[in-house]
């Protein structure tokens, strides 16, 4: 499993969005269990707060899910994709974390 953003691997055939919306003409698949909520992604919009966004994540997003089931679902050859850009904090970061930690698969940035 990778992570990437829609303009570097946006057309690949193991593409799958993880964002609340894909930009037009994203022919991929979509699993928004892993988007992040409006309300806390404009709140990090607002005020850049990374420590407040990983929190709320944390919480309200992967808490609430088994990386497990999570794994097989989106299957191991999966390029997670969201807007930012590569060594932009994003949500990309935190779930590869959530992997390694929870099931010590190591999901690298392409």
């Amino acid at each position: 499993m990778n992570t990437s953003s829609f303009s570097k691997s946006g057309k690949r055939p193991e593409a799958i969005s993880i964002a609340a919306k894909a930009p037009p003409g994203f022919k991929g698949k979509h699993y928004r269990k892993l988007a992040p909520l409006y309300s806390f992604f404009m709140q990090y919009k607002i005020d850049g707060n990374q420590k407040n966004y990983t929190e709320k994540y944390q919480t309200e997003i992967l808490d609430k899910l088994d990386p497990a089931q999570v794994y097989k679902e989106l299957g191991e050859n999966a390029i997670l994709l969201c807007w930012e850009g590569p060594k932009k904090f994003c949500h990309r970061q935190l779930i590869a974390k959530w992997f390694k930690e929870k099931l010590g698969i190591e999901v690298t940035e392409i």
